[in-house]
């Protein structure tokens, strides 16, 4: 696992950093100084003394915790319209990590009929199932859109009926509070990708769409592993 998905995971951000800084500059030698060796031994150690020192000690953390805390917050997940559907900060092939911000970018902004794909397959998971999707783009002389991969469904175009209002318009998922932090789900994974890029060619054969195993990314990629 490579540096950048410690941004994916934690966006640890240099203005934070900075303000940490700070508060260690500014409250430590303060509070050393209300424990220094060279006042009274009375005075020192008075009661008085230690309530104050314990106080600016406890405002330390406090302000430490409110600065460092929301960015150690774990983000694994955004959701794209119009469905809702999460899409993986964690992984660099279909989030990488924004030069100028730090951050895992989706490759796309929404998944819809309309989205095109840069990389395939791409994950995306309704978070009331156990497995994620997996989606590819549909050849544009086969109808275009996308077709998605359930590991019980199989291949099928995307949306599924169930996505769709009795007029056709999308109907978003209903998240669970604190969604971005909800654990990559990845049983199967690797399995998965492998059944649903031949799945995929099978309906779309290399001979006649020219798309081939190897433009199709692996669960390595996706997952973000090294080449072994």
């Amino acid at each position: 696992m490579d540096h950048g998905i410690w941004y994916r995971l934690f966006f640890i951000t240099e203005e934070k950093e900075v303000i940490a800084k700070v508060i260690l500059t500014l409250f430590i030698p303060l509070s050393l100084k209300n424990l220094s060796p060279n006042k009274g031994a009375n005075e020192m150690y008075s009661e008085k003394s230690i309530i104050k020192s314990g106080i600016i000690v406890l405002a330390f953390i406090a302000v430490l915790f409110l600065t460092a805390i929301p960015s150690l917050q774990a983000q694994y997940w955004t959701a794209l319209p119009p469905y809702n559907l999460l899409w993986p900060l964690w992984s660099p092939a279909l989030s990488p990590v924004d030069a100028v911000t730090g951050l895992a970018t989706p490759l796309v902004t929404s998944l819809s009929t309309a989205t095109i794909l840069p990389v395939q397959p791409a994950l995306a998971w309704n978070p009331a199932q156990e497995y994620p999707w997996l989606f590819f783009n549909t050849p544009v002389t086969a109808g275009g859109g996308l077709t998605f991969f359930d590991p019980i469904w199989g291949l099928n175009p995307f949306p599924p009926a169930s996505f769709l209002d009795a007029a056709g318009l999308p109907i978003p998922l209903t998240l669970p509070v604190g969604f971005g932090a909800l654990p990559p789900t990845l049983i199967d994974f690797a399995d998965n990708v492998d059944i649903a890029k031949l799945s995929f060619l099978s309906v779309y054969p290399t001979a006649t769409f020219g798309i081939s195993l190897f433009d199709l990314l692996t669960a390595g990629d996706i997952w973000g592993l090294p080449p072994l």
